[in-house]
């Protein structure tokens, strides 16, 4: 169907794509934490990934992402799906990969920040993006017989995340 015929109109909400992606090892998961110099969560740990260029689909994006984050590549399975209800245009879809390596890999320098890898009883611990704790979760224990899982990313009258999952 060509452009013209999608019904895209600019006062209809619209979502910037990205992906997230969590690799596993055992009981820990490489995280990334952000360098001081970025302009949005500087210090603060979070998944890896980022947005999906043009021309991609969301399965190339991820694994273009983890190669260039961490220089890794291994399987990734979609898990999930969370969009996020920033009360503006745009807001921002994301597609949440998983992974699991057999042994850790070795870590390399990123401009994106510190690849760490944390176990998963330390999560909560860290000063990090307000829903990596439950995407960290979810996607670990979620299992490829299951529906990818569906969230609602959204900011309550005091200005705390809410997700809620749809499955």
């Amino acid at each position: 169907m060509p452009a013209s015929d999608q019904g895209i109109d600019h006062h209809r909400y619209q979502v910037i794509p990205r992906t997230l992606i969590f690799v596993y090892h055992h009981d820990t998961v490489l995280l990334l934490k952000g360098a001081s110099s970025k302009k949005i969560w500087a210090e603060r740990y979070n998944g890896l990934g980022g947005h999906i260029e043009p021309g991609e689909d969301v399965q190339t994006a991820a694994q273009r992402e983890l190669l260039e984050e961490a220089g890794l590549d291994c399987r990734l399975a979609l898990c999930g799906t969370v969009f996020c209800d920033v009360s503006s245009n745009p807001g921002v879809a994301l597609f949440v990969f998983r992974g699991f390596l057999k042994t850790p890999a070795e870590l390399r320098v990123s401009n994106e920040g510190e690849l760490v890898w944390v176990q998963l009883e330390e999560v909560k611990n860290l000063p990090a993006v307000d829903d990596l704790v439950v995407l960290v979760n979810r996607a670990y224990h979620w299992r490829a017989d299951q529906t990818v899982f569906s969230a609602l990313n959204r900011y309550d009258i005091d200005g705390k995340l809410v997700t809620t999952f749809y499955d």
